[in-house]
């Protein structure tokens, strides 16, 4: 179980840094803060069971493109806030509203993107002594603990710093992508 849990603190760091930049952006409401804990929950549970589920048919494809899937995916909502940020019209409705469409899905690409490493890990989910079902429960549970309260927590701090936030925050997302390429490509 110990193994399970490190693999899961792991795997929602990612999630975790996405969740403080949405917060920063987005609308002071703990729905807000509990739908993205949630939506990153079940993104990090549901991946790693995906992967297992794919096992070895698909391992060496999966390990080649998920890298790639995450940086453009990252890149782009981190593009689109930084455009928000920069943006001197500040009528928007929504400050979570950084895919240009809608909430729901910047929320739905963040929430994959960041979980798209968790299929991958999900291939060794057999190597711990917990169920499958169980360590993908507990991946999940641990990724929407640590989300929902940053969510709330960056959305508290967020208007002191108005759209430098969504500046700030689109920089990380995009710094977050490269950091994925280059862990998986070998760059550093």
């Amino acid at each position: 179980m110990i193994a399970v849990l490190i693999l899961a603190l792991a795997l929602a760091m990612d999630a975790f840094a996405v969740a403080l930049v949405r917060g920063a952006s987005g609308p002071h409401s703990g729905w807000r803060a509990l739908e993205t804990g949630v939506a990153f929950g079940v993104a990090q549970g549901v991946m790693p069971l995906i992967g297992w589920a794919l096992g070895a048919l698909f391992v060496g494809w999966l390990e080649a493109v998920d890298h790639w899937v995450a940086f453009v995916l990252l890149s782009f909502l981190g593009y689109r806030m930084m455009r928000e940020g920069l943006d001197a019209d500040d009528g928007a409705e929504d400050g979570a509203n950084i895919s240009g469409k809608s909430h729901f899905t910047a929320l739905l690409i963040a929430a994959i993107a960041t979980s798209i490493d968790a299929a991958a890990a999900g291939l060794t989910l057999e190597l711990f002594s917990p169920p499958v079902l169980l360590s993908c429960l507990m991946i999940g549970l641990v990724t929407l603990a640590l989300c929902a309260p940053a969510y709330w927590f960056a959305a508290r701090i967020g208007p002191a710093l108005g759209k430098k936030a969504e500046i700030v925050g689109g920089a990380v997302l995009i710094g977050l992508g490269v950091k994925i390429l280059a862990d998986h490509t070998g760059w550093f």
